[in-house]
């Protein structure tokens, strides 16, 4: 009996020091917060996408008959439109937080404008005179 026990307390010990160590660990997490977001119905995972998109509308205008267009589409990968009529308009809709619209026309006139349109609501417009006038429009955040 006593040979038996010098060799099984070892790991009687081990268990012991594991199921100690379990017990601690699952206290500690309930003690600090659980991470709720991956549970079923718990928060931010099971969100519905955002059901209010932007409208965002590019507008480029003037005295010329074409112009060169170059803008950012709102995953902000550049974009070219050569020789396009006047006056142009581009209509975007996102579902993101947010977006920076920008744009940038030269035409063959000699005035030319630009215009961004967030909502219905202008956020950015600039007029430019001049030989082959260039302007360039941009909304930070929208």
């Amino acid at each position: 009996m006593i040979r038996l026990a010098k060799r099984t307390w070892v790991v009687l010990v081990i268990l012991l020091v594991l199921v100690i160590a379990g017990f601690c660990v699952d206290r500690f997490r309930g003690f600090f917060g659980r991470t709720e977001l991956t549970r079923p119905g718990a928060g931010l995972v099971n969100d519905p996408e955002p059901f209010n998109p932007k409208e965002v509308k590019y507008e480029i205008f003037g005295t010329g008959t074409v112009a060169t267009i170059n803008y950012l589409d709102l995953d902000a990968q550049p974009q070219k439109a050569e020789n396009v009529p006047l006056p142009w308009s581009l209509d975007l809709t996102t579902t993101a937080p947010a977006a920076s619209p920008n744009i940038v026309a030269q035409s063959d006139g000699g005035s030319i404008s630009c215009r961004i349109t967030v909502d219905g609501v202008v956020k950015d417009e600039r007029t430019t005179d001049g030989v082959n006038a260039q302007t360039f429009c941009l909304v930070k955040s929208a």
